[in-house]
């Protein structure tokens, strides 16, 4: 069994998120529920928290995991 990740992107390095996949969900499809569970969360409260959006995505199966991110190539 391998685990599929994904990249959630941010404006800031900081804000970058990596989550993994629910074993029934296909990368597309994945990619699809993922932004749209991020949507609601925007949607029904506008001063939302990024645990509020992780709550959302484990709800849903999938996992928020810690990471480290390597030094800018600039």
């Amino acid at each position: 069994m391998s685990i599929r990740l994904m990249v959630l992107p941010a404006g800031e390095p900081g804000g970058i998120r990596l989550v993994s996949i629910p074993e029934d969900r296909e990368e597309q499809e994945a990619f699809r529920h993922v932004t749209g569970i991020i949507s609601e969360v925007e949607e029904s409260d506008r001063d939302y928290a990024w645990e509020d959006i992780e709550d959302a995505l484990e709800e849903h199966g999938y996992r928020v995991l810690d990471f480290v991110l390597g030094p800018s190539l600039d």
